[in-house]
């Protein structure tokens, strides 16, 4: 488990190097969604993604020498690690899913990494072998304390940020590792507002398994526009902060996801990805969330 003290002092860890990003509003998505919405703008961050952030701190933690980083990651965790191994003066090499995006490898390389691509089914196993060969550090994208405590330092930001507690927080789920981070943030300094993950409803192994009391995993990678959050499980680290402090996940389609992509891009005008989009979707189906609610933008690593 990590607690707010690692998140705390992850943010001081982080302060040189990445952005405070802003809270935005729209009083016409408001008025749209029938909410109070305060979007948490990690899609301004460096990298275009919250992902910086635990990258980072994980690196920042390393001992002296260490002679690189290794990682696995469909596109925003790639950019991190980069970030991360440019901030260090050391090379990285990225293990990507070969249905990542041209946008995202090309952004990696701009970092200065190498890319090797990948197939989702043994891509976690090339890369710690690649790893244990040249004697890098392998950065997990999700299940790893430093992340997830690196994750959690925009929860923190968000709550210095906004005057009164939200009635809940609604979080994008992939691997675990932004909404384990946020909900310790938040359980901590606002323990009465709901943390609620939100899932696509073709990609709810997070659901599944709070369901289940165990870490369910999905038979093969969801075939879903929200890219970000395509992982088979959440992580064996994350699932218990989840169990802990994540009070519900919910799931949206994707016709929803797509149609919550318009209405951000719409009325928010900033460019952000559809999982970006997807902690809003579930308004569109009618689902019964409260009113005031605090939503976090986890990149706009997109192209049209």
């Amino acid at each position: 488990m990590i607690e707010l003290s690692d998140v705390q002092a992850a943010a001081t860890r982080l302060e040189p190097h990445v952005h405070r990003t802003p809270v935005l509003t729209s009083r016409t998505l408001n008025a749209a969604l029938g909410r109070k919405l305060l979007f948490k703008a990690e899609h301004l961050q460096k990298t275009g993604s919250f992902k910086v952030r635990g990258a980072l701190n994980a690196a920042l933690q390393l001992p002296a020498g260490t002679p690189g980083l290794v990682s696995l990651s469909s596109g925003n965790h790639a950019q991190g690690v980069a970030f991360a191994a440019r901030v260090l003066g050391i090379p990285a090499t990225i293990f990507m899913y070969d249905d990542s995006t041209d946008l995202k490898r090309e952004a990696v390389r701009a970092y200065g990494a190498a890319v090797v691509e990948s197939p989702r089914a043994d891509g976690d196993i090339h890369a710690r072998e690649y790893a244990a060969q040249h004697g890098f550090h392998f950065i997990h994208p999700y299940d790893d304390r430093h992340v997830m405590a690196g994750q959690g330092t925009q929860g923190l930001e968000f709550t210095q940020q906004v005057k009164d507690a939200p009635d809940a927080v609604l979080v994008a789920v992939g691997g675990g590792g932004m909404v384990s981070g946020i909900a310790t943030v938040i359980k901590a300094v606002w323990p009465h507002t709901r943390v609620i993950g939100v899932e696509p409803a073709l990609a709810d192994d997070a659901r599944q398994s709070l369901a289940a009391g165990k870490r369910v995993s999905l038979p093969a990678p969801p075939q879903t526009v929200a890219d970000g959050v395509r992982s088979l499980s959440v992580g064996a680290l994350t699932f218990p902060v989840m169990q802990a402090r994540v009070d519900e996940i919910v799931t949206a389609s994707e016709d929803s996801i797509r149609a919550a992509h318009r209405l951000m891009m719409q009325h928010l005008k900033q460019v952000v990805e559809p999982t970006a989009a997807l902690p809003i979707a579930p308004l569109l189906e009618g689902k019964n969330l409260p009113e005031r609610l605090g939503v976090f933008i986890c990149g706009g690593n997109w192209l049209p």
